[in-house]
């Protein structure tokens, strides 16, 4: 985890938006359903194309860095932070693109960045389907895509674990400063899925309001997978680094 507040991440973002071509910085917001996908065997192992910034997302790690630290810190969810971020390559002319979500909510995510960012550089959407990312040629022409397209920022939301394996591989190929790795962020964003009211998301409870409105792609997460990934957090340590 790197701890840092919303502040210090649009920093580091949009100083990196600023660097295209070398090493990406890649963002996550780690939650419970981050555990689960990447157990600690995994978090260092294979070819990483992207440098990693992992913010506090859901409550439970929020709870568990604060008792490890002595000191509160911000949940920093991708769904909270990606407005600022977009006030911010509005601001600097940075050209910002999508993948994934459903190819029909191109024109309400286009619509919505356009309404709300005008002086927005929107360098496109893509919605590959689960059968075309297990492709290695597709995704090598994909990113070959996003290259052309010139975006500084790529808003991955491919779900875990998907999103954050194709950033590792593809990241770099993709020549883009930053690439988010934000889940649902495309489906809130192109109006697809409510947010949660701000008192649910302070009381931790974000989860238990995505789970009613979606009950059968999220009970599995929610409800099998993440107790154990619960209790691991609860059974890990801190080591502070540099």
């Amino acid at each position: 985890m790197h701890l840092t507040d919303a502040g210090g991440a649009r920093q580091a973002i949009a100083a990196a938006a600023r660097t295209r071509g070398g090493t990406p910085l890649a963002v996550a917001s780690i939650n419970l359903d981050h555990i689960h996908h990447f157990p600690p065997s995994e978090r260092t192992e294979g070819v990483r194309s992207a440098r990693w910034l992992n913010l506090i997302d859901g409550a439970p790690i929020a709870r568990q860095v604060r008792r490890l630290t002595g000191t509160p810190w911000p949940r920093l969810a991708g769904s909270d932070l990606i407005g600022g971020i977009l006030d911010d390559a509005a601001a600097a002319g940075t050209r910002v693109a999508v993948l994934g979500g459903p190819p029909e909510a191109s024109e309400a995510l286009r619509v919505r960045l356009m309404t709300t960012w005008p002086s927005l550089h929107f360098a496109g959407h893509w919605a590959p389907t689960r059968d075309d990312l297990s492709s290695p040629d597709y995704s090598h022409a994909l990113a070959a895509d996003i290259r052309a397209s010139r975006a500084d920022i790529v808003i991955v939301c491919l779900g875990k674990p998907r999103q954050e394996k194709w950033i590792d591989e593809y990241g770099g190929v993709t020549g883009a400063g930053v690439l988010l790795a934000f889940g649902a962020v495309v489906d809130f964003l192109a109006g697809r899925v409510s947010r949660a009211p701000r008192w649910v998301s302070d009381a931790g409870l974000e989860w238990m309001w995505r789970l009613m409105l979606e009950p059968r792609r999220l009970a599995r997460r929610y409800l099998v997978e993440g107790p154990p990934a619960y209790a691991a957090v609860r059974r890990s340590s801190f080591t502070r680094r540099a």
